[in-house]
């Protein structure tokens, strides 16, 4: 795929580049909770302006139903972007109507512009190519160059993903151009010992990337709610906790299977529960207490790791050369259970190997936790994306780079 810097040694100056970012960010009464997504396209905006181009950001932000809605605008974003960029950014009110021409043409070069939610058009994630492709039509009328540096949504088939390249000349950004690089690390040529940390909630979200792990990975470390299907489906007790009954002869499976393949598979050996889930609202201190993972009571709810499982994780990620995580350890918004995701955290930022934190909520919980993002090898800002990516999936969004 072409990237940026080549589009830079063409020239820019006077041109009007349509930057496909990811700005899906946190947003809590109208305020953004972390703002990792919109630094991490900064780069390639500001080399964009800085040679002259004329700049059109656009993203999506949330799940609004194909109309406006003012809980997911994107103004926000652009007030954001503009104190990061420290020079105005003009805001359109729609996407590719009135408003979004005359900001697009009252730019001049070196500017920036942000249209607004690209989902509020249901041309953007319809499943019919014509009607989608009438939306890509719209957006490439307001540019004469795309630039996807939107990793985040890579694996959507999306018009503005997907569609738009097609109608215009297309390059990557610096932001995907280093997440495919870190990627490439972890599929390819892998340095060993290669220690795979997954977590979250659903267990059903990580079984395809279990799948190819188990012919990668030389330890997978499993902890988050998704640890209890696995410690269910060793015959335990796992009372309240978060449970997919039906994924149980799967995980078996890949138990059997990790022990085939010498892949070794590390559970929790013990956990911290509470009779009832904790106020992440209020964080008012919450009952709970430290058990073995196979005597979990059957009215109590895991919710973190323990502290033998806690040092266990930091002595098998100790030696790795690759690290790649995905998913918290537990609860951790609240301070009571942050402890587990914390102690992963810590001992990535402690190893010498490379470390690839996986997007989504690790990211967030690296930021939230107030470690360094400097700590680690690589922060992804897509984690739905990574995980498709080391699923072996084809991606839309960069097939479409590729072409």
């Amino acid at each position: 795929m072409k990237t940026i810097d080549e589009l830079l040694a063409d020239g820019v100056s006077g041109k009007r580049v349509f930057v496909r970012a990811d700005l899906n960010v946190p947003l809590a009464d109208g305020t953004i909770t972390d703002d990792g997504r919109i630094r991490a396209v900064v780069p390639t905006i500001k080399a964009l302006a800085d040679a002259g181009a004329e700049v059109v950001v656009a993203s999506h932000l949330g799940r609004p139903k194909g109309a406006p809605d003012p809980a997911f605008s994107l103004l926000p974003v652009a007030e954001r972007l503009a104190e990061l960029l420290g020079t105005p950014v003009a805001f359109a009110e729609d996407t590719v109507g009135p408003a979004a021409h005359a900001a697009v043409d009252g730019l001049e070069p070196g500017q920036v512009a942000v249209v607004e939610n690209l989902r509020f058009n249901p041309g953007e994630t319809s499943k019919d190519d014509t009607e989608r492709g009438e939306f890509a039509d719209q957006l490439a009328a307001l540019a004469d160059v795309y630039v996807g540096d939107g990793f985040g949504a890579v694996h959507r088939k999306h018009a503005s993903v997907y569609d738009l390249p097609a109608r215009l000349p297309h390059y990557a950004g610096y932001l995907i151009a280093r997440e495919v690089g870190v990627l490439k690390k972890l599929t390819a040529d892998v340095k060993r010992p290669y220690v795979v940390v997954l977590g979250g909630a659903k267990v059903s979200d990580k079984l395809a990337v279990i799948d190819q792990l188990l012919g990668k990975a030389d330890r997978l470390l499993i902890g988050g709610g998704m640890a209890y299907t696995f410690l269910k489906a060793q015959g335990h007790e796992v009372g309240i906790s978060l449970l997919q009954e039906d994924q149980i002869p799967a995980v078996k499976e890949y138990m059997e299977r990790a022990e085939k393949n010498g892949v070794e598979l590390v559970l929790p050996v013990d956990v911290l529960v509470s009779p009832e889930f904790p106020d992440l609202k209020t964080k008012a201190p919450s009952q709970h207490t430290v058990v073995d993972a196979d005597k979990i009571p059957a009215d109590q709810e895991g919710l973190d790791i323990g502290p033998k499982t806690r040092e266990l994780y930091a002595s098998k990620l100790g030696d790795a050369e690759t690290v790649f995580w995905n998913g918290p350890m537990g609860v951790f918004e609240h301070p009571d259970y942050a402890e587990g995701t914390k102690a992963v955290a810590q001992a990535l930022v402690d190893s010498d190997g490379f470390t690839v934190v996986g997007g989504g909520d690790s990211a967030a919980a690296v930021r939230t936790l107030g470690f360094d993002e400097n700590a680690f090898g690589h922060i992804s800002t897509g984690g739905g994306a990574s995980l498709e990516y080391l699923e072996g999936k084809t991606l839309p969004g960069l097939a479409a780079l590729e072409d």
